[in-house]
């Protein structure tokens, strides 16, 4: 069977991506896409072979050499300019060994708070051993400075060796009428502003010496247990100062223990929290200290992106570039489930990947050659924090700015197909228009994300390009399907896929 339309929305950049409207391609000089072909690698790069893909094992060694071994099949050109398949990229693994409670004192009282029943910590500097010692702890409401919104949670309270507390997501702001302000931090949709990663930045930015993050499962989307899972074995980025500019303790708060702690500062959690979403709240010191003690052991890991390269065939166009992205890896060997400890990750991602070398494959095959150059380019360590693609935009292989677009795949839909498109972050980039008018072609529409409020716009590789300026594209299924009652019930396109193929890991 071939999928002769229905990934056009996918491909259709590859005809002339931002620049202006060329004549149509001619249908049948559209890539042939063979869904038996992208099963095929689905099931060779998910196979327990494989070992779930984790960074710097076995798994990964076998998914590079698969990944180069389709590429040179399809004729396609090494895309490192140094005559390589790949892009090395230096990880540290960062194994927490021992972790002391979260000790908070106000004047002779004493509370340790339990270490992941409570708290989670966690730290990403390269040393053996971190500590935080009688840290002042200061409430920065939800930790945001956004000018362009006149919002400054910090009110120029210097928060440098401090520990600040902050609350999860961006600020729901209300008008007047008690209506959801949709001008302000997106309304209903988050913001960058509202990612955890985001609030370490900041708190890094500015010196603090910890940042605690306060949860609640239905702003974060996860639960508490979840949040557990980041004060196990990770990786990083290393930079130069040996991650010294990070804040040396990050974390997570439970709601209980939130509670708890500003109890005994003499406050009370929802009047603070009320007094957070509005422009005029001010820090507030809380009279307490806090300390903490990680212990972790430190190791170097050699990984890789693997990038090829189709040149165009317009002799000035083609020194500019559109790149496709997936991410290879997934979670690798972990606790059992069912007996399987094996996270082999069918979904998240090998049919991104396996999506991406079927494109690869058949756009080498075209009549009418793309104008400009193609890479493909298959990213480490998502899983960890979008490592690989950053890795790549703080190194790129190719001029930014001669790189027009980036269009992610990860996750493709399983489940049939739809008379829609969803585009994860609707409204980004006029890439949009772009695949509203190749849906056109197939009767489709597009359609945005249906719970903006997840941020799921921040927790894929296109964001890493986006923040340096390249546009980018990150579709993802649609919902309502050809042949199948309205509304029929599956999973939604970012719900949690089943553990059978694949294993939720909140990026």
């Amino acid at each position: 069977m071939k999928l002769h339309r229905y990934l056009l929305p996918f491909v259709v950049l590859a005809a002339g991506c931002a620049a202006a409207p060329s004549a149509p391609v001619a249908m049948s000089d559209l890539p042939n896409i063979n869904p038996d072909a992208i099963l095929a690698d689905i099931r060779k790069l998910s196979s327990d072979e494989f070992e779930g893909r984790a960074p710097g094992s076995k798994g990964e060694e076998l998914s590079v050499e698969y990944m180069i071994a389709q590429f040179k099949a399809a004729g396609l050109e090494p895309g490192n300019p140094d005559g390589t398949w790949i892009q090395k990229v230096q990880l540290i693994d960062i194994n927490p060994e021992a972790t002391g409670p979260f000790v908070v004192k106000k004047g002779t009282q004493t509370r340790n708070f339990k270490t992941r029943d409570e708290v989670v910590v966690f730290s990403d500097r390269i040393a053996e051993e971190v500590k935080v010692e009688n840290s002042e702890l200061v409430f920065v409401g939800y930790g945001v400075q956004a000018p362009e919104f006149q919002w400054d949670d910090f009110k120029g309270v210097d928060v440098k060796g401090k520990t600040i507390v902050v609350l999860v997501n961006d600020p729901p702001i209300t008008t007047a009428d008690s209506k959801l302000d949709d001008k302000t931090f997106g309304g209903k949709a988050m913001t960058y502003y509202g990612r955890w990663t985001y609030k370490y930045e900041k708190a890094a930015e500015l010196g603090a010496a910890g940042v605690i993050i306060v949860h609640e499962t239905i702003p974060a989307g996860y639960p508490f247990s979840v949040v557990k899972g980041f004060a196990n074995e990770h990786f990083n980025l290393v930079t130069p100062d040996k991650n010294a500019g990070l804040a040396a303790i990050q974390g997570w708060i439970s709601l209980e223990a939130a509670t708890e702690l500003l109890k005994m500062a003499g406050q009370d959690y929802e009047k603070l929290k009320a007094q957070a979403k509005t422009r005029e709240f001010k820090p507030v010191a809380l009279g307490m200290t806090a300390s903490a003690n990680i212990k972790q052991s430190l190791k170097m890991v050699d990984s890789k992106n693997v990038i090829a390269k189709l040149s165009g065939s317009d002799p000035v166009l083609k020194e500019e570039y559109i790149i496709y992205t997936a991410h290879w890896d997934h979670i690798g060997v972990g606790e059992p489930v069912k007996g399987d400890k094996i996270y082999n990750g069918a979904i998240d991602n090998a049919s991104g990947v396996a999506t991406v070398l079927e494109i690869a494959r058949e756009l080498t095959k075209v009549k009418t050659k793309p104008k400009r150059s193609m890479l493909f380019l298959m990213v480490t360590a998502e899983e960890q924090g979008l490592l690989g693609s950053q890795y790549y935009l703080e190194f790129p292989l190719y001029p930014l700015t001669k790189t027009l677009a980036n269009i992610n795949l990860d996750g493709v839909n399983q489940w049939g197909r739809t008379k829609d498109l969803t585009l994860i972050g609707l409204g980004a980039s006029d890439l949009d228009d772009y695949a509203r008018a190749a849906a056109s072609e197939q009767g489709r529409v597009i359609a945005p994300d249906a719970e903006p409020e997840k941020g799921f716009y921040y927790r894929s590789d296109q964001f890493n390009f986006a923040k340096k300026g390249v546009p980018a594209l990150f579709p993802n299924s649609g919902v309502e399907y050809i042949g199948k009652p309205e509304g029929s019930a599956r999973p939604s396109a970012t719900s949690t896929p089943p553990t059978t193929i694949t294993r939720l890991r909140i990026k």
